[in-house]
């Protein structure tokens, strides 16, 4: 069974960093497969942050987060990153991994974060 475990949430002023990880268990990796991040804020759709394939060869951000955000993985160890950079208030949202495996999509449980201003 495929398992999604993000970490990495918390409460940061704006302005600040955080890093997002998840932990991908239960499934090995093909260089095919999308993994990447979206976030739901309240009252607001869920939206995608930003992907990648595991191959590396495609990589897409937000217009939102473009310059500020990186997507990153290790594939060895099945887990897909987002550093944070230049955290603003309308970052805060509920942050969830999602993979695309084989035409099958997974969702983690979510991670909050929240940005002070």
């Amino acid at each position: 069974q495929v398992q999604l475990v993000e970490a990495g949430g918390g409460l940061v002023q704006a302005g600040g960093s955080l890093r997002l990880s998840c932990v991908a268990s239960g499934t090995t990796l093909f260089s095919s497969d999308v993994m990447g991040w979206y976030r739901q804020a309240p009252g607001k759709q869920r939206e995608m942050v930003a992907t990648t394939m595991i191959s590396g060869g495609t990589t897409n951000y937000a217009n939102s987060v473009q310059g500020r955000f990186t997507i990153s993985r290790d594939n060895a160890k099945n887990t897909v990153y987002l550093q944070m950079n230049s955290l603003k208030p309308e970052d805060t949202a509920v942050y969830y991994c999602r993979a695309l495996l084989r035409a099958r999509i997974y969702w983690g449980q979510g991670t909050q974060v929240t940005v002070s201003s």
